[in-house]
């Protein structure tokens, strides 16, 4: 539940309608380039240039993607916002618009949905977006979900369906913090804070990812890098070998891991959330700068594989026993 300070107004207290208007004057101003009608009526207008309109959607929900004592509303609202703009950017597409649902019990704070608006709006700005609509309902706990829309221009979409035997495989990113830092908070810990805040407040690379014009796939890492590189391979019918000789282990990390008994490495290849991009290449001079190679695509069965080697660790799956 969140923390309700005396005297503080609750979203009971304000009523839908006046949330909504409060939500709205938080949120930057709808109107852009792409968005000619934003919050106010029954839908909203955004443009899609060539015709092709991206589209994604993911939830979070209170006690399973954030909890409420680890995360304050801005942290939250940027890292709902940041998942979904991955999502699009993983497609090869410019993020046009965000749209945004929310369940609340009657008794949070009107300012802590302020928190809220304000993530998602930051997040947002951050790649030239703002929110455009949405709803709210009442729930027993705090649920959100975001749409978010992009659209192509002329470019053909970035499918998992692309990779070819002899590709490279290189990533854009950091990959564990987000992973680390959910154990340092499960322990009671509040830091390291770079590790703590990646688990809080995921930093997907935008400016790099839009370099990557001539990736054959692409894939945003939620889930855990080799989960996630499953999906690429299963689709295109490739086996994926990562070469963990190609991985620096960042001194917190290390500095982690030795503290609490942890695998780093294990971190980097299964912890989800960083919001790091996987993409694969026609050849090393397609990779852009600031991506590192990171492995091969090979022939044969659709697996991914570790040095050759099948791999124990996994990644995220909402209804396994993590």
């Amino acid at each position: 539940m969140t923390e309700q300070r005396p005297g503080e107004q609750t979203v009971g207290e304000l009523g839908e309608f006046a949330l909504i208007d409060a939500i709205a004057a938080r949120l930057a101003k709808s109107s852009t380039e792409t968005v000619s009608v934003g919050i106010g009526d029954d839908s909203a207008v955004v443009s899609a240039k060539g015709g092709n309109v991206v589209a994604c959607l993911d939830m979070l929900t209170q006690g399973v993607h954030f909890r409420l004592d680890w995360s304050e509303a801005k942290d939250i609202g940027r890292k709902a916002a940041a998942q979904n703009l991955a999502d699009i950017f993983a497609m090869g597409a410019t993020p046009t618009a965000l749209l945004v649902g929310l369940a609340l019990p009657a008794d949070t704070p009107v300012s802590w949905v302020m928190g809220l608006a304000d993530g998602l709006s930051e997040e947002a700005a951050l790649v030239g977006v703002t929110v455009v609509g949405g709803d709210i309902v009442r729930g027993d706990s705090i649920a959100i979900s975001v749409t978010a829309l992009g659209e192509l221009g002329e470019r053909t979409a970035i499918l998992r369906s692309g990779a070819k035997p002899g590709n490279v495989l290189a990533l854009a990113g950091r990959l564990g913090f987000a992973q680390a830092g959910f154990l340092m908070l499960s322990r009671g810990f509040r830091s390291p804070r770079v590790l703590v805040g990646a688990h809080r407040v995921p930093e997907p690379p935008y400016e790099l990812v839009r370099l990557a014009t001539h990736a054959t796939s692409m894939i945003d890492i939620s889930d855990g890098l080799v989960a996630d590189l499953g999906h690429i391979a299963k689709a295109s019918g490739v086996s994926i070998n990562i070469k963990t000789s190609e991985f620096e282990i960042p001194e917190p990390l290390a500095a982690a891991a030795s503290a609490f008994n942890g695998n780093a490495l294990e971190w980097i290849l299964t912890g989800g959330e960083d919001h790091a991009f996987a993409a694969t290449f026609n050849n090393a001079l397609d990779v852009p700068s600031g991506w590192t190679i990171i492995g091969l695509v090979e022939s044969g069965e659709s697996v991914v594989t570790v040095d050759g080697e099948t791999y124990s660790g996994k990644g995220w799956d909402h209804f396994s026993s993590n």
